[in-house]
């Protein structure tokens, strides 16, 4: 990924952005603030010395005093710094403190506010060029000035206006300085935030590259890589979540891993066993009938199981893709635990095994029937095949607030502590050779496992070994979610 692109420099972008936005508004108001504060002090300065000068010129003017006109015009046009000029009420300049317009008339607008006009004054800024500039104000490179215009007044009315022509170039330099020191020192800060930005945006950045650093090893496969989980916040909590995810992944990758290996080895054994047989059927015709029908008998069983191990992995397969939904309905768990004692009691009596139950009436729950049906009599049929002939199987069903509770006991050859949490893992077996020739496939309890989980529920065993095992599964009355059948 190009430098540019990366978040990284988005981040400083997005920094310096701000920055600038919100000194640019910054300087933006404090410059307009000086500014007017400028013009409007020189605006006040400029038409308060118009209109005194205005009140000593007009009687001057009236009265004829041209010399002594002329001399306090340069006077006062001398300690104003600016120029001076007095037209009649035609527009045409009497008098001018520096002596070049005299007899020309005026293009000045506010002196022709004044005249022509209802104003007894009018002042204004412009920037008509520099050659306008020099001519009406002596001043060379300079862009600015401002006229100002005030009538004269004499007994009769207005006789005429007092023009001032008035340097503001410093001024306006003034307010330029302002500006560019403040662009100075927009300079200043930038640098001077650049060093703890690029520190931060790398703070910030740091787990967000090591989380892609570790996302494209974990693409290439390895799936036990995680990302170190350093600072607070939400950056922390997105490297805990992605540790937790990767975790889950690695768990199922190593399940699916063993699943595969497991899957293969429980189908590979029996087609293993029947061609052995088979190829001992085919290879010896003078076999006595009753070997023959021993061998066809086992392969028989042997097919049954191999048919037994793919429905149950359809049905996890199921499970997993979560193609089979629960189809829910108000189950009368009474009636069903009683049907499930009734069909097995004839496979326990073959085995002389007993089957006890205490069922407590009226129990109604909201789930799926068939796989209900399916949880008890795995477990109770998983609770047979590992109780010796003459055993005893205890099948409970009760209450417990707005939970019912099912209990499968035996009294059989128990499972070690170090295997019982590995039951409901797929394929395993605490004692294969024993499993194998029960016909079991090694996920009964892995399905019974889902099926409690899609309806809200949990199981859990207690067993010793010689002393049998308690399967104990807990299921909410009011069931979890489902299509209502």
């Amino acid at each position: 990924m190009p430098f540019w692109a990366s978040i990284r420099v988005k981040i400083l972008l997005a920094f310096f952005v701000v920055v600038a936005a919100s000194f640019l508004v910054a300087a933006t108001n404090l410059t307009g603030v000086v500014s007017n504060y400028l013009t409007s002090q020189r605006t006040r300065e400029d038409t308060q010395a118009m209109e005194n000068l205005a009140g000593i010129y007009g009687p001057m003017l009236q009265n004829g005093q041209e010399a002594a006109l002329n001399n306090r015009l340069q006077s006062d046009a001398a300690g104003l710094d600016g120029r001076l000029m007095i037209l009649d009420t035609d527009g045409k300049i009497q008098y001018d403190s520096f002596n070049t317009l005299c007899g020309q008339r005026t293009e000045i607008r506010e002196a022709i506010r004044v005249l022509v006009g209802n104003d007894d004054a009018a002042y204004a800024m412009h920037k008509p060029g520099r050659e306008t500039v020099a001519t009406m104000t002596g001043e060379k490179d300079a862009e600015y000035l401002a006229y100002g215009a005030h009538e004269l007044v004499g007994s009769w009315g207005t006789i005429g206006a007092l023009v001032y022509v008035s340097r503001i170039q410093k001024m306006m330099d003034s307010v330029a300085q302002v500006q560019t020191q403040l662009n100075s020192v927009f300079v200043i800060i930038a640098v001077a935030a650049l060093i703890p930005a690029l520190f931060l945006s790398r703070v910030l950045t740091n787990p967000i590259t090591d989380l892609s650093r570790t996302m494209r090893r974990m693409g290439e496969g390895d799936l036990s890589v995680r990302v170190p989980e350093k600072g607070s916040g939400e950056l922390r909590q997105l490297a805990e979540n992605y540790n937790t995810m990767a975790a889950q992944l690695e768990k199922m990758d190593q399940s699916r891993n063993q699943f595969v290996s497991n899957a293969s080895h429980e189908l590979k054994t029996p087609l293993a066993t029947m061609k052995i047989m088979l190829e001992t059927v085919i290879y010896q015709p003078e076999m006595p009938e009753e070997l023959r029908a021993e061998f066809m008998q086992d392969m028989n069983h042997e097919i049954d199981r191999l048919t037994g191990i793919i429905t149950d992995l359809l049905t996890l397969t199921k499970m997993d893709n979560r193609q089979d939904a629960l189809k829910t309905e108000d189950v009368d768990m009474t009636a069903l635990t009683e049907e499930i004692l009734r069909l097995l009691r004839p496979v326990a009596e073959r085995r002389r095994q007993t089957l006890e139950s205490r069922v407590t009436p009226g129990i109604i729950m909201t789930g799926d029937r068939t796989k209900l049906n399916q949880i008890l009599y795995n477990l109770i049929d998983n609770a047979m095949k590992y109780t010796q002939d003459g055993g005893t199987v205890r099948v409970t069903l009760d209450e417990a607030g707005e939970n019912l509770i099912w209990r499968v006991k035996d009294n059989g050859i128990g499972i070690p502590k170090e295997d019982q949490e590995h039951i409901f893992d797929r394929f395993y077996r605490v004692d294969k050779a024993r499993s194998r020739e029960t016909g079991g496939t090694g996920l009964g309890l892995s399905i019974v496992r889902q099926l409690v989980k899609m309806h809200g529920g949990n199981i859990s065993v207690a067993s010793e070994p010689g002393q049998g095992s308690c399967f104990t599964v807990t299921l909410p009355r009011n069931g979890k979610g489902g299509a209502k059948a």
